[in-house]
């Protein structure tokens, strides 16, 4: 690194990444909030019953075409601005959510939401990695996952303290996404590089491994569905909306106390073993979701944290095994294709579901995850003789990631490795 670009890096220290870690934060609030309203909402009106699943699905499509002009609109204006411009859409989101039940509109809105959401995970992660140093770079991700994870729980369990009617929901929404625009904009982190390309190459991806690529594609339909129905389904069933909120509140935490056990199980035996135990898992989950009432509240809510936890293992276990297997100089186009792919799954999947689910019932969607899982497991299986697994010392360590942030900032992370 010469002179120019040293004083173009940012202080090594977790805390001058704080500003972005809060931003986001912020946002994750304001998100947690209105997956569990608009759902909610939608479910108890008078709209057709193709709709709160449709809101599902907009958010992955939206998230499809945020991959596509996120990078544009960095190089054009710049991180700042772009996070500025994107934190703008999620507000216009929120504002045309708060004219009251309009449909249409509502789709239109998740959609834009989800379009600007991974613009800012792109912006967002892109700017950590550029921010850290290599020794500390995994913790400064874990703490971001970490920090966006629990403030979607935050934000499901405040709207739970809020009246459904009316349109204070998307006004806090508004308020705490107007927040997350301070700590950017005062911020003294230099700005990174732009982001790459998002460059298509499945051949390369699938050669690299088949068991990651599809397993990214899984993880994509299993977290859309799961994050994206269980309130549709809980509401359907006439459960209050605390008990609305309280669910989605613990869901979260399933990724905590499910992921890290598998992950740290997987640095020291075959990834793809425990990809395997991991969609047994989400099995014995989808049986026991089908089983047990809503009478019994607490124990579903359990059942649903560990259905949670195990659909976002796969994700991160899956990128895990991709890096283990990769190139440096097919980094790039790798972890374009696999966010591309993710955002694929996440629209096709729910829009599935939401098709079979008028004449399946409500328990679709879990039949749906279980069903993925299963094919899933069955492909990794068949997968393992083919080839050998890559010696321990060469795979990098596990990390905590959330299907719910696909894994945007590695289209610049070839540029912080090369350093």
């Amino acid at each position: 690194m010469d002179v120019a670009q040293a004083r173009h890096k940012s202080p090594s220290s977790l805390t001058s990444i704080a500003s972005i870690v809060i931003s986001m934060t912020a946002v994750a609030i304001g998100n947690g909030m209105m997956l569990a309203y608009v759902p909610f909402v939608l479910t108890r009106s008078e709209a057709p019953d193709w709709v709160p699943g449709a809101a599902v699905t907009a958010i992955a499509f939206g998230g499809l075409v945020g991959c596509v002009i996120a990078g544009p609109l960095i190089r054009r204006v710049g991180h700042a601005r772009a996070f500025s411009c994107s934190m703008a859409l999620v507000i216009l989101a929120a504002l045309m959510i708060s004219l009251g039940v309009h449909p249409l509109l509502w789709v239109f809105a998740r959609c834009l939401y989800g379009a600007a959401g991974n613009t800012n995970f792109i912006i967002s992660q892109s700017w950590l990695n550029h921010a850290s140093e290599n020794h500390w770079r995994g913790r400064a991700m874990a703490m971001f996952y970490m920090a966006y994870v629990i403030g979607l729980g935050a934000g499901a369990w405040l709207f739970g303290q809020i009246p459904a009617d009316g349109n204070l929901a998307p006004i806090i929404t508004i308020f705490f996404t107007t927040i997350a625009i301070l700590p950017v904009g005062l911020t003294r982190l230099p700005t990174p590089p732009a982001p790459a390309n998002v460059s298509i190459d499945i051949p390369m991806a699938w050669r690299n491994s088949p068991v990651a690529f599809v397993g990214v594609l899984a993880a994509g339909g299993l977290s859309m569905v799961v994050q994206g129905f269980t309130p549709i389904y809980a509401a359907a069933n006439d459960v209050s909306q605390k008990d609305v909120a309280a669910l989605m509140f613990v869901m979260q935490f399933g990724l905590i106390f499910i992921q890290y056990p598998m992950g740290a199980l997987s640095d020291r035996i075959d990834r793809r073993i425990v990809l395997i135990a991991t969609c047994a898992l989400i099995v014995a989950a989808g049986f026991a979701a089908l089983s047990v009432s809503f009478a019994n509240l607490i124990l579903l809510m359990l059942v649903f944290a560990l259905f949670a936890g195990a659909v976002e293992t796969i994700y991160s276990i899956a990128n895990a095994h991709a890096n283990d297997r990769a190139d440096p100089g097919d980094f790039v186009p790798l972890a374009s294709t696999m966010l591309v792919a993710w955002s694929t799954a996440a629209t096709i999947v729910p829009m599935l579901v939401t098709m079979l689910t008028p004449a399946l019932g409500q328990h679709t969607f879990i039949y749906a995850a279980m069903t993925v899982a299963v094919l899933y497991a069955v492909f990794v299986f068949l997968r393992l003789g083919s080839r050998k697994r890559v010696p321990p010392q060469l795979c990098e360590g596990f990390e905590l990631k959330s299907a719910q942030v696909p894994n945007a900032g590695a289209l610049i992370e070839a540029e912080t490795r090369s350093e």
